[in-house]
Order: C-alpha cells, then structure tokens, then sequence
C-alpha cells in the first residue's frame, strides 16, 4: 500500500522527462558589451543553444521603458533554406546558433535596451513554438562637442573703491555621460571650495577660512600706471578715469581744413589706481557646477569659478578650463587671458564729414586682446552731446546732419572692464558742404551759419537799401 504513491510519483517523472523531449531544449543569453563610443561599429550577438527545429530570431529595440519594441532584424526559418533539418527524434543533440546585429556608426540615440527573441517548433507538435529571450543594454556614450569659456554678468564697469566678484563661466556640450570639469590658473589646478548655490549677487567679497598664501612669484610693478589728472574740462566726471588734455583749446587751426575729420589724440592712459582693499594674497575661489539635459540625450555642463578679483594680480592671469571624459583620449581644453582695455583704436565715418552728413564714431579694436567683453561710454568734452545728452553707451557713436558748430569739438571714449578703464579722445573735423549754400544751415545742420556770415548778410542787405 505504501509503494503506490513512490510509484506515481516515478511516473510523474517519466511523464515529465518524455514531455521535456518532446518539447524541445532552447535558452538565449546575449553577450554583454562594455559602453561604446558614438560613432563606432558595434555588434550585438545572441548566441542559443537548442535540439530542437529552429522558428524564427527576431530583434528588438525597447523604447520609452519597454512600452515601445522596435522591430530591427528578422531570420523567419520558413522563409530560408540556411537551417538544420533535425527529424529524427529519436536522437537528442544539442547545436549552438548565433545571431548577430551589426551597428555601422552608432549614435547616442542608439543608447538604450535591446532584446533578442528565438522561437523553435515544439517536438511534439509543429503547431506549437517554443519561445525564449535575451536582452542588454548598449550604453553609447559621446564626447564633449564644444567648449567655451565667458565672464558673467558682462560687460561690466571697473571698481576701483569697492571689491567685487567676478565669475568665469565655463560651458561644456554634447558629452554623454557628464564630463569632469575644472579650472587651473597659470597652468595649476585651482583648489576652489564647492558650491551648491550662487554667492548672492550682494554678498560682497566671498571669503573662505582657510589660510592664504601670498603671490610672491607674480610682478606686481608691472601693472601699475602713474596717477594723471584730466585738464580737459572743469565738467564732474564722478568716479571716470582722469586723462591728461590731449590738446589746447577747442578752436581749429586753419591748417585743420587739410586734415581728415577727425584728430586722434595720442594719448592714451589705462587707469588702474588700486585702493586700500587691495592685497597681493592669493585669492579664495568657489566652484558650482549645473547640469542641463539635452534633447538629444547628451549633457551641458557649466562650471562657475568665482572669487573676489583683484586687478593687481589678476591682470594678464590665464585661466583654463579643462574636461575629462571616458570618451576623449586627453583632456578638452579652452583659455582666457583677463587682459584691462588698452589702446582703443577709432574708426570715423564718413573720413571727410561736411555739414549736414550723419557721422559715425566707432571703436574697432585694441592693441591688446581685451577680456572680458569691455564697455564704451562716450562723452563730449567741455559740453553736452548732439541730442542733449551728457553721455552715450556703446560701442558706436551716431551724431546725425553734423551743423558747422561742431567743428573743432572733441569726444571722449572710455572703455572698461573689472581690469581696468582707459580713456581715447578724438577731435571731429566738419568741412563746407557745396550742396548748402553758406549761411543757410541752422544748428542742426541745415539752416544756420556762422554769426559772421549771417552779420556779413545783414550789413549787405543794409546798404542795398540804402541805395534804393
């Protein structure tokens, strides 16, 4: 009585191995893969080993977290004559089969999971198929496109009684995964105390507890300029640079009509008159880094290094960003040299202005590659501009139908960046326009002349009557 549940339970197993044969042996694993580099060939391969007949294999791209199967290889065995013909059943042998899929030039939107999906008949009957799968992830990775550095929050004036903080702004593009970046002064890496948030925009002078070390291997001397006092107006100027006059007086020399329109002033003085606040220690910088998702699937990274700038020492610093990235083979790198405005070079239009033309002043250039990105104000010297204005930003100054009143004037440029301001002047020349006749163009210039003109006029047409 007590064998009869041995002997079922024998049986059960018999049954079970029968069906196992008759069902068929199939299991699929895809080889793993290390992350690739966008644009490189990659090869999926499925391998499967199986006694029975094959089916079919079948790829997939999984998309949106599985939702979505992209369907991008197809083997159907009854389709094709590259199979093995297994009909005996008697004999059980196992065969090893691989598929693979080749990817010529991957791209990061490859990234992502990929399954791959065997089906053989059933043993027992042809009208059953026998499924089994495999998957992996191919993880595309790419290196940083483009790298930039730029200052924050410019153009921006120079401070000479109050310190400021002053942001390089580095940004890196179309890396995947993120990169590593970091900044180095001179060729050192910068040790920078992380941020998590931006320094409030009015917290003053960042500090940091940590002992400095003072910058003994930096010539402090040569950045500095003797002290000039501007003779040029008796106008307050507030906090601007002072310049020394260029010239003498306003009155035009008649020598002037055979020169062009404008008389550059060869003195030019950068003006970095540094205050107490200033010392020669080694500044704290921090560092906040922010990371911005592409549609694309790649990262922009940017790295913000800020300190309080001092433009004793950091004129002519040079200041690097570097990136790291599994997909570069050595670092990515840009660099900025903060250089103070110098010899700001003036362009006029048109070269020989007469009465009644619209005149151009522009700044073109320097003598020096300048960053960060300077700003211009321009101002009249002695009196307001053209329109009524005492002064004018950018880069550009406009004074529309110049009247003969302006000959002789002369306008100052200040350019300047947190490094330093320096000031241009430039006298305009305005010559006769035949297209007017004299003593008919007025202030604006078409409809006034010279008081003497109009008085010569008027004595003229005095005496004509008289006459008559």
């Amino acid at each position: 009585m007590r064998a009869a549940p041995s002997l079922r339970h024998c049986v059960c197993l018999l049954l079970a191995a029968i069906l196992d044969l008759a069902r068929g042996y199939l299991t699929v694993n895809i080889e793993p893969l290390p992350p690739v580099v966008a644009g490189d060939a990659v090869t999926l391969k499925c391998n499967f080993k199986t006694d029975g007949r094959m089916r079919e294999i079948v790829w997939y791209r999984v998309m949106d977290g599985g939702t979505i199967k992209q369907k991008i290889f197809t083997f159907d065995a009854m389709f094709s004559t590259n199979y093995s013909h297994m009909e005996n059943y008697r004999k059980r042998e196992d065969l090893v089969y691989q598929s693979t899929v080749r990817l010529p030039e991957v791209r990061v939107s490859d990234n992502g999971p990929y399954e791959c999906h065997v089906g053989i008949y059933d043993r027992a009957t042809r009208e059953k198929v026998v499924l089994a799968s495999g998957n992996i992830f191919l993880n595309v990775m790419a290196p940083p496109t483009s790298i930039e550095v730029v200052a924050a929050d410019t153009p921006a004036p120079f401070s000479r009684y109050q310190a400021q903080n002053f942001t390089l702004v580095c940004i890196v593009s179309g890396g995947k995964p993120a990169p590593m970046v970091y900044f180095k002064r001179d060729g050192e890496p910068i040790d920078a105390v992380p941020l998590s948030e931006p320094p409030a925009a009015s917290s003053g002078p960042l500090q940091d507890s940590r002992p400095f070390r003072s910058l003994l291997h930096r010539d402090l001397d040569d950045t500095k300029v003797q002290r000039s006092l501007s003779l040029l107006d008796t106008e307050n100027r507030g906090g601007r640079p002072y310049t020394e006059r260029p010239s003498h007086g306003l009155t035009p020399d008649p020598s002037i009509f055979l020169q062009p329109t404008t008389e550059n002033i060869p003195e030019t003085v950068v003006s970095r008159e540094f205050p107490r606040w200033v010392h020669s220690a080694e500044p704290v910088y921090f560092l906040r880094h922010s990371h911005a998702p592409a549609s694309d699937g790649t990262v922009e990274v940017r790295a913000l290094l800020t300190w309080t700038l001092n433009p004793q020492i950091d004129n002519e610093a040079l200041f690097s960003c570097e990136v790291k990235h599994p997909a570069l083979s050595m670092p990515m790198q840009a660099e900025v040299t903060l250089v103070a405005p110098k010899g700001p070079k003036i362009m006029m239009t048109p070269s020989r202005a007469r009465v009644g033309d619209t005149v151009r002043i522009l700044i073109h250039g320097f003598q020096n590659e300048v960053f960060p990105e300077p700003m211009f104000t321009w101002t009249r010297v002695g009196n307001r501009l053209l329109d009524g204005s005492t002064e004018f930003d950018g880069k550009e100054l406009v004074l529309e139908r110049v009247p003969a009143e302006l000959n002789g004037s002369m306008y100052r440029c200040t350019a300047q960046n947190p490094l330093g301001s320096t000031d241009t002047h430039t006298r305009l020349i305005v010559f006769e326009n035949p297209n007017i006749p004299r003593g008919t163009e007025d202030s604006n210039g078409s409809a006034s002349g010279p008081a003497g003109v109009r008085l010569t006029l008027v004595l003229v047409l005095t005496v004509v009557l008289e006459l008559t």
